[in-house]
């Protein structure tokens, strides 16, 4: 299991009170002075540390980069993002039957998912670095970010797509913002490999979230969502749930509530319960947390009509399997069935989302009949993505269209006989 202890001690590499760790050996690495993505030692996965943990007084303005002084920079290439609505859905509250439930949709974001969060830092870093290409695997949301803020600081940009399994919404965004996409014979899994190759040989700069900077701009959800509730509710949410594909916001929101517990910004009772949903098809993560594993299996095949979590080789468990067992959390797999019926569910209370994000309106439902989530619960659920990315599936969510003449009074009828 990895070591995820923060801890007092700052070490020599560190550049302004900020370095990278190994979470499976300990071995500290300086920020910016190269580029790696995993450890120079063991190959596991890095973490972004900081000499001076922030608490809430030491946050102002808004957005991503109001929390600059929980973040390696001052500002990034910034469009802006965050400040994204915690809204309230009081129907569905009421059908779920819990004391609270709020939805975070971070489908407010510039280009419409929770992907910009990370694009902001780590595009930034790119710029430190002194890269001139950037790439992703993606099964589309990443794919459409990492094209904008590409666009945006100037940086030529290269996306990996598997063929014919991104929402057609994605691939037009990654396209008008000028990335060079290339359709790959495979599954996400695949393109992964194959970006993560190129990067070894020095051709791109990574950002997909294997990359520990982009989990630092995510890590800046929990920090708006408990400020938020809190400032409704006067306390914290007793559980966070949330879609989880490669586990970046998984491991990036434990990290969060690591930090501020570190800090003394919240009481270990504070800490949510992180709780992760994956679609049925595609639930590798599920099957660890659930079989009690300390990794995960790799699912070779995986299919949902939830295309932003259609993933079968989490990278980022080695973070996330330990946040949600933690925290006290779980993770549970849901059909395409109730997935759609959360959209719908979603849509009825005016909150438009894709089918990824309404996994986790989907899995608190589950939870709740099954018992595991009590009634005197205050809950967030994470939705990650805007109902245009994907506008095929929420046309077929949605209601049919009712052909009519061409007439007033036959309108008149015909709404009058249905």
């Amino acid at each position: 299991m990895a070591e995820l202890e923060l801890t007092d001690d700052v070490p020599s590499v560190a550049d302004d009170g900020v370095w990278l760790t190994c979470i499976e050996c300990g071995e500290d690495f300086a920020p910016f002075d190269a580029i790696r993505y995993t450890c120079d030692e063991c190959d596991g996965l890095l973490e972004a540390r900081y000499a001076d943990l922030p608490t809430w007084d030491d946050f102002e303005g808004e957005g991503v980069w109001r929390y600059n002084a929980a973040l390696p920079f001052e500002e990034g290439v910034t469009l802006p993002e965050g400040h994204t609505p915690l809204h309230r859905v009081p129907r569905l509250e009421d059908d779920v039957g819990v004391s609270a439930l709020r939805i975070k949709h971070e489908g407010m974001n510039p280009t419409g998912s929770f992907k910009d969060r990370g694009m902001t830092v780590g595009v930034r870093v790119a710029q430190e670095l002194g890269v001139g290409r950037l790439a992703c695997a993606s099964t589309g949301n990443t794919s459409a970010a990492l094209a904008a803020y590409g666009a945006r600081a100037d940086l030529e940009t290269l996306v990996l797509l598997p063929a014919g399994k991104v929402a057609a919404g994605k691939v037009a965004q990654a396209s008008l913002h000028g990335a060079r996409i290339l359709e790959v014979d495979g599954n996400f899994d695949q393109c992964l490999d194959i970006v993560q190759d190129l990067a070894s040989r020095g051709e791109a700069y990574l950002l997909n979230s294997l990359n520990p900077f982009r989990l630092e701009g995510q890590k800046t959800i929990g920090l708006e969502f408990m400020e938020q509730f809190f400032a409704d509710y006067e306390t914290y949410p007793d559980r966070i749930v949330l879609p989880v594909g490669n586990a970046g916001n998984t491991a990036a929101l434990y990290k969060c509530f690591r930090e501020l517990r570190k800090a003394g910004a919240i009481e270990e009772g504070d800490v949510p319960k992180i709780t992760g949903v994956q679609a049925e098809g595609s639930a590798p993560m599920v099957e660890a947390v659930q079989e009690g594993n300390d990794e995960v299996r790799r699912w070779d095949e995986v299919e949902t009509i939830a295309t932003a979590i259609r993933i079968g080789n989490p990278v980022n468990a080695p973070k996330a399997l330990p946040g949600i067992r933690e925290t006290g959390g779980t993770a549970v797999a849901v059909s395409d069935e109730e997935i759609t019926s959360a959209q719908r569910d979603l849509a009825e209370e005016g909150v438009g989302v894709e089918p990824a994000s309404a996994a986790s309106v989907a899995g608190l439902r589950k939870l709740r009949e099954q018992g595991v989530v009590d009634s005197d619960e205050n809950v967030v659920c994470l939705t990650t993505g805007h109902l245009l990315k994907d506008p095929d599936a929420a046309a077929k969510a949605g209601v049919d269209p009712e052909p009519v003449p061409n007439d007033t009074d036959a309108v008149l009828d015909h709404l009058a006989g249905n």
